[in-house]
């Protein structure tokens, strides 16, 4: 559509200084396990658990409040939850949204131990001046205070959450799935959850992880979910199967893809290290989004150390270089000359996850003030996690109201 626009253009086109140097537009659809597995950031978590809404997010509000308040609070009044808003103007919350959820602790206790520092420079205040001085400063601190304080109990609630037998197990059998372990038979924690009728959604990211990790299952395998599931659930998840069959989330074996795609591409990282980074990996603890390895390869060295493997790739790959006229390129050169980083802009098609957008801005802190690095723009149409993903397939299971004029 674009080269059509500009084909149709003929050239007259506005004369503008280019500010993008690469564009990469991705398709969910060439990554749908990385949206499927539970991401690991301490943002990508809070979504996951919680639900983000347009920066915002809701939380049990007796988390938030002091002993004398709960005592206070009379228990026939339901509490309202407590309302916080998350973006980088939040100069805590900045610094650790794109952390691993085990490095969190950590950072959270050299913040409260500076701040705890902030607040005994009033000892040292011995002259009108510098009391008048700490005066000043003391709105701040109260303020710094509180925002660390809101995310402590948001690390507390997030602890409480992942440290239950049933998210450890979960989290386990996808990592299982991803190094391709037993991946070919029904798996018995799915089985359990369908016997103790779990949520749906997370038993079906369970078993669309493990097709996409054995590049389809046996139809034996496959009837068997579908009867499990159908029994359990009910007869009107038929129309929810059909949908996952449609887009292929759910499908019979064919071509064994994942395992070369895998290899070639390092998607499984075993020493990553997630209180100090080094790779991409550290969002999931082990597994480094397939999208941002694309994005990666792109940057350094191209696609071409790769050809092979895009072609196992769903849909085609679409790479066009675009010439600049020789006036606005010597225009381009002459104001990026003391700015030696690329600027490429990633679209995803479909969404994206927080755990891929840390991924990204990971890359780019690295690549930050490097010759040859890379500064990435992120635009999507949405931000996404497994079960939303799968909630926009499934349809509405309420009868349709018929208009009988």
């Amino acid at each position: 559509m674009m080269l059509r626009m500009r084909r149709e253009q003929g050239g007259r086109e506005p004369q503008l200084t280019p500010q993008i140097d690469n564009l990469l537009i991705i398709d969910r659809n060439v990554d749908l396990l990385t949206p499927m597995l539970s991401q690991l950031t301490y943002e990508g978590l809070i979504d996951e658990i919680f639900g983000i809404n347009c920066t915002n997010v809701k939380l049990p509000a007796e988390k938030f409040m002091t002993k004398e308040q709960l005592k206070d609070h009379t228990s026939d009044v339901p509490l309202e939850p407590k309302k916080i808003v998350l973006d980088s103007s939040d100069e805590h919350f900045a610094d650790l949204r794109d952390k691993n959820i085990d490095a969190i602790n950590s950072l959270v206790c050299k913040k409260l131990k500076l701040l705890s520092a902030q607040f005994d420079e009033r000892h040292a205040a011995n002259t009108l001046d510098k009391l008048k001085q700490f005066v000043s400063k003391l709105p701040h601190l109260t303020a710094v205070r509180q925002a660390v304080a809101n995310h402590l109990s948001i690390v507390e609630l997030i602890k409480s959450a992942i440290s239950t037998d049933d998210f450890i197990d979960c989290h386990r059998t996808e990592n299982d799935f991803i190094n391709g372990m037993d991946t070919d038979k029904p798996n018995p924690f799915i089985e359990d959850c369908i016997a103790r009728e779990v949520p749906l959604l997370k038993v079906l990211r369970l078993i669309c992880i493990q097709v996409y990790c054995n590049n389809g299952l046996k139809q034996k395998v496959l009837d068997f979910y579908k009867r499990e599931i159908i029994q359990t659930y009910g007869f009107q998840h038929l129309v929810t199967l059909t949908n996952l069959e449609k887009i292929g989330l759910l499908r019979t074996q064919g071509q064994k893809t994942y395992l070369t795609i895998r290899k070639s591409l390092r998607l499984i990282v075993d020493d990553v290290n997630e209180q100090n980074p080094t790779d991409i990996a550290h969002v999931y603890s082990g597994y480094a989004p397939l999208s941002i390895r694309l994005a990666q390869h792109l940057a350094q060295p191209g696609w071409r150390s790769i050809t092979e493997v895009l072609k196992l790739l769903p849909g085609s790959t679409v790479e066009e270089v675009q010439q600049i006229p020789v006036a606005l390129r010597k225009r381009r050169s002459s104001v990026t000359s003391n700015h030696s980083q690329k600027v490429t802009l990633v679209y995803f098609l479909g969404g994206i996850t927080y755990a891929e957008i840390a991924a990204l801005r990971f890359l780019a802190q690295q690549d930050d003030g490097n010759v040859g690095g890379t500064d990435y723009i992120i635009a999507t149409t949405k931000l996404i996690n497994g079960n939303s993903l799968l909630e926009s397939v499934m349809e509405k299971l309420e009868p349709a109201k018929v208009n009988p004029f």
